[in-house]
């Protein structure tokens, strides 16, 4: 990484889930943002302007696909590489899902070093 800490936006309605990402974040050095809302995390992106964001895609208020459909017609966001982390996914599908364009998919539960791996991955870019 070079000389400015990275900033990160963790997006998922589940309270323990984001802990979890933010602590793994933290402890890597990077900078982070984060919320439980959909609405919130497109006005974050569009304020904070994160060099990444991993985004939930069940949410209750607006789910994360019409998040980053918002965040991509944005022009001031539209370049922010999106890392989905879902429960619809298992485990055995995560290889198939691959990458569109600066969107790409992780299963949930995510270990440590799968997570930082698909950042380094994403933030390399």
């Amino acid at each position: 990484m070079d000389g400015t800490r990275k900033k990160i936006l963790v997006v998922d309605d589940e309270s323990a889930t984001l802990i979890y990402l933010c602590r793994i974040l933290e402890r890597e050095n990077y900078q982070v943002i984060s919320t439980t809302k959909g609405r919130e995390a497109v006005e974050l992106a569009a304020t904070q302007k994160p060099d990444l964001m991993i985004l939930d895609i069940i949410m209750p208020d607006i789910d994360g696909g019409e998040v980053a459909s918002l965040i991509s017609s944005n022009p001031n966001t539209a370049r922010v590489p999106i890392v989905f982390l879902t429960g619809i996914l298992t485990k055995d599908e995560e290889p198939f899902a691959g990458t569109t364009g600066r969107r790409h998919i992780l299963a949930k539960p995510v270990t440590r070093e799968k997570l930082l791996e698909m950042i380094n991955k994403v933030l390399s870019e």
